[in-house]
């Protein structure tokens, strides 16, 4: 099943965790912590509201750097752009995890999170065109998306909607084998914006 298809099957619960974790992921681009949003993964595991825990979130990223209101080290456009890309998935967090603008959101942050990767693989450089290729299981994008770092975050989403769909694991269950799978992928993504950092120094 292609990553467009798990997405419209998913229901609310199912997308709210799916765009966290894309959110998740990116976090490194803004300079935040691997913790910044973890109240946000305990109040959706609780089931309650999560604009407190949101507000805080968006405090703590405000003046991070990389912030998309912050200008580019010379050389460094497209950490820029990926940083931007990533400030308006936390800017367009619904206000709660339900609802239409959860859809919405969850495919916008799918989207934005293979461009962030793609944006910051220095190997290849990979059109918006086939992430979108990819995103629909087209098998004739195979061939022209060559960028690892995309296509393991594009692995890295269709597992977590495959594991949010799972409920023989119970919803807490499959909310933490997500968040496993999407630390392993933020672990990578702050070693490629280290380097990048590195490189412009």
């Amino acid at each position: 099943m292609s990553l467009v298809e798990l997405i419209a099957q998913a229901d609310d619960w199912g997308l709210a965790a799916s765009g966290l974790a894309c959110l998740d992921r990116c976090v490194p681009v803004l300079g935040g912590d691997d913790d910044v949003l973890r109240p946000l993964w305990a109040r959706l595991a609780e089931g309650g509201d999560w604009r407190g825990p949101l507000a805080e979130a968006r405090s703590a990223l405000g003046a991070a750097p990389g912030d998309a209101a912050t200008a580019p080290a010379p050389g460094a456009g497209t950490s820029h752009e990926a940083a931007t890309l990533t400030r308006r998935m936390l800017d367009a967090v619904p206000a709660g995890p339900s609802g239409a603008e959860v859809r919405e959101w969850a495919d916008g942050c799918s989207v934005a999170a293979l461009q962030v990767h793609r944006l910051l693989d220095t190997a290849h450089a990979d059109g918006t065109r086939s992430v979108a290729a990819r995103r629909e299981g087209r098998t004739d994008a195979v061939s022209t998306l060559t960028s690892p770092l995309v296509a393991a975050e594009l692995r890295r989403q269709v597992r977590i909607l495959e594991l949010l769909a799972n409920k023989g694991a119970g919803p807490v269950g499959g909310l933490r084998q997500a968040l496993d799978v999407s630390m392993e992928g933020r672990r990578v993504l702050r070693a490629v914006v280290s380097r990048r950092a590195r490189g412009h120094h």
